[in-house]
C-alpha cells in the first residue's frame, strides 16, 4: 500500500483516504485525463464523475473499445458521431472526448466489465447482447444500450443472471 503526500498531509492509497486526497486538490488539478485508467475508473464512482468532467482520452477509449464486443459502427452510434469522425479521432492520440461522450463511454465500459465478469468471455457477452431476452421484453440487450435507462436495465439483468434469478 503506497502513501501519497500533499501539503504536508499523508494519504494512504486505497479506500476512503485516496478519495479525500482527490477532493483536496483545487479544481482542474485533481485529475488529469491522462492519469485515468480503465481498471481504476470502474471501481470508483467519484473518479468516474471527475473523469467525465475531464473527458476521456483517445488512448483510454481505445483500451475500452478493445475490451468490448462492439464494432466501430456501433461505437459511433452509441457516441452519436459519424463513423468517419470516430476513425479520425483514432489517429489523434491527443483527442479528448466531450463530457457527454465520456459519460457514454464509461456507461458502456461498465456494461462491458460487468458482462465479461458474468459470462467469463467476450464472445458469450456478445452472443447474449445480440439475442432477444425475455426479461427485457423480447428486446436484444444491445438495442437498449443507447440510453442510460437501458444500461441500467441491462446491468440489473446481468446481476440477476449472476445470482441465478431468471424471469
Amino acid at each position: 500500500m503506497g502513501v501519497l503526500k500533499h501539503e504536508s498531509q499523508e494519504y494512504t492509497r486505497g479506500s476512503k483516504a485516496l478519495k479525500v486526497f482527490i477532493r483536496k486538490f483545487p479544481r482542474g488539478k485533481s485529475l488529469k485525463a491522462k492519469d485515468i485508467s480503465y481498471t481504476s475508473v470502474l471501481k470508483d464512482k467519484l473518479l468516474v464523475a471527475r473523469a467525465v468532467k475531464e473527458g476521456v482520452t483517445n488512448a483510454l477509449f481505445e483500451e475500452i473499445k478493445g475490451n468490448s464486443p462492439f464494432t466501430e459502427a456501433q461505437w459511433a452510434s452509441f457516441l452519436d458521431v459519424n463513423i468517419r469522425t470516430l476513425q479520425r479521432y483514432k489517429g489523434d492520440a491527443s483527442h479528448i472526448y466531450k463530457p457527454l461522450q465520456s459519460e457514454r463511454i464509461f456507461e458502456l465500459a461498465e456494461v462491458i466489465s460487468r458482462g465479461n465478469a458474468v459470462f467469463d468471455a467476450s464472445e458469450h457477452l456478445d452472443l447474449w447482447l445480440n439475442s432477444p431476452c425475455l426479461a427485457l421484453g423480447g428486446e436484444k440487450p444491445i438495442e437498449l444500450l443507447d440510453s442510460s435507462y437501458g444500461k441500467d436495465l441491462i446491468l440489473a439483468e446481468l446481476n440477476r443472471i449472476e445470482y441465478g434469478i431468471f424471469v
